[in-house]
C-alpha cells in the first residue's frame, strides 16, 4: 500500500488533475470530494451553491472529507475550501502526507476560466479569488507537509514532483 496523500489548493491549483496523475502512476484508488458530493447530490456544486447557498454545501462537503479522509484511498483531493471547517482539518490532519498546490492567479485563470461551475467566483472573479487566496493561504501552508507550486506545469511533472520529493517512488 502506498502512503496516504491528500490534496489541497485554491481553485485552478490542480487538485483533481494532479490526484488523478498520482493515481495511475501508483495504481492507487482516488476520492475527489467534489465529485463525490456531485455523485451524492445528483447536482453540479455550482447548482448546489445556487439553488441552497453556500451552508448547505459546507455540510455535505464535511461528510465527504470526512468519508474520503478515513477511506481506502490513496489519493484524496479536496475543493478549495475544505480547510475552512474544522472538522475537516481534524480528518485532514490524519492523512500523513498533506500537498499544498499552489498557484498564481495568471496560472489558474486559463484553468479555471473563472467560469459559473465556480461559484464562489462568479462576481468578479479575479478579486474574489485574491481574497480567497488571502484568506485561505496561511490555512493551506499551517495544514500541508508540503508546498508544490504548479504554475506553466502539467499534472504528470506535478505528480513526478511529488513522488521524487516524498520518496514514494
Amino acid at each position: 500500500m502506498s502512503p496516504r496523500i491528500v490534496l489541497i489548493g485554491p481553485p485552478g491549483s490542480g487538485k483533481s488533475s494532479v490526484a488523478r496523475s498520482l493515481g495511475k502512476k501508483l495504481q492507487s484508488k482516488v476520492i475527489d470530494t467534489d465529485a463525490m458530493i456531485e455523485a451524492s447530490s445528483g447536482k453540479k456544486i455550482s447548482e448546489i451553491f445556487v439553488e441552497q447557498g453556500e451552508a448547505p454545501f459546507r455540510e455535505m462537503e464535511v461528510a465527504a472529507v470526512i468519508a474520503a479522509c478515513a477511506s481506502d484511498a490513496d489519493i484524496v483531493a479536496l475543493g478549495g475550501g475544505a480547510i475552512l471547517r474544522s472538522e475537516n482539518v481534524s480528518a485532514i490532519n490524519s492523512i500523513g502526507i498533506r500537498i499544498f498546490l499552489n498557484v498564481s492567479i495568471s496560472n489558474a485563470a486559463p484553468r479555471i476560466g473563472f467560469n459559473k461551475d465556480r461559484p464562489l467566483l462568479l462576481a468578479n472573479p479575479r478579486q474574489q479569488w485574491q481574497k480567497l487566496m488571502v484568506d485561505r493561504l496561511p490555512i493551506y501552508e499551517s495544514l500541508s507537509t508540503m508546498e508544490v507550486l504548479t504554475d506553466n506545469r502539467k499534472p504528470d511533472e506535478v505528480a513526478d514532483e511529488i513522488l521524487d520529493r516524498t520518496g514514494i517512488l
